[in-house]
């Protein structure tokens, strides 16, 4: 069984107290069959810190983007350009709009949002999109700069089933996070039900959000595992259908080989 971890923050991971080292991470993982992982940066400056810790590792992928609530001061937008035009970053983001904790930030956060979507049209590479307490301005931006000409992703998926419907309608895939293991994500699962086996990844966005039974730990990709065991329940099929179909949705969303995830060697 090959599962892939859509989402994680490999820089944010305790390596004093929790891990030995990034190859410690990545057996722990693989030793649950999580055998890839695409690694997100959150500012420009932390992408070039994920890229030195991640070095030339082939079962690890990465993404550079300004998280939505790193506007606080004005990125490079050149050298943002730049990076993103690297061969070995598949995707940009995360980005998207988070009016939850930034208010202040909005016409920022709106700005870097369409500079993401269309550079990822310019590079022919997929985005990957975080909104919270947004979702009108979240999919009105994706419509009006035409998302669907480089595809993407919302990540960490908490929305409803009718903002599962207008973003599968402009062609997205929906990831869902240790999320929809806690007891109160009935909404959640009810969305995840309804998103189609063709249409979704899985991921741990961790070291956030360890799903059950690791629930208040620091999460990892080992704990993806626990994601695809839980949502091959939600969907009615076995654990490995759940986990071919979001390693093949990966593969096609992201533009990566299948032959390169399964033999990254």
């Amino acid at each position: 069984m090959f599962i892939v971890d859509s989402h994680c923050h490999l820089d944010g991971l305790d390596y004093e107290k929790n891990h030995r080292d990034l190859d410690d991470v990545i057996a722990k993982a693989a030793a649950r069959d999580v055998k890839f992982m695409l690694a997100i940066a959150t500012s420009l400056e932390g992408y070039h810190g994920l890229k030195t810790l991640v070095g030339d590792r082939q079962n690890i992928a990465l993404a550079v983007g300004i998280h939505p609530l790193n506007h606080e001061t004005p990125y490079d937008v050149d050298e943002f350009h730049r990076l993103a035009a690297e061969d070995r970053v598949i995707a940009l983001g995360e980005t998207g709009l988070d009016y939850y904790y930034q208010q202040e930030t909005k016409a920022a956060q709106q700005a870097g949002f369409r500079d993401h979507i269309q550079t990822g049209i310019r590079l022919n590479k997929p985005i990957i999109v975080h909104t919270r307490e947004a979702r009108a301005d979240t999919l009105a931006i994706l419509k009006e700069e035409q998302v669907e000409k480089c595809g993407g992703v919302l990540h960490c998926f908490t929305e409803d089933r009718e903002t599962a419907a207008k973003l599968l309608d402009m062609g997205f895939y929906i990831s869902f996070s240790g999320i929809v293991t806690f007891r109160n994500a009935e909404a959640l699962r009810e969305a995840a039900r309804y998103v189609p086996l063709d249409r979704m990844l899985i991921e741990t966005d961790s070291p956030y959000l360890a799903p059950v039974p690791n629930r208040g730990k620091e999460n990892q990709p080992a704990y993806t595992r626990d994601v695809a065991d839980y949502m091959a329940v939600v969907k009615g099929v076995d654990v490995e259908t759940l986990a071919a179909a979001t390693t093949e949705n990966f593969s096609r969303l992201f533009r990566v080989p299948l032959s390169r995830l399964t033999d990254p060697a």
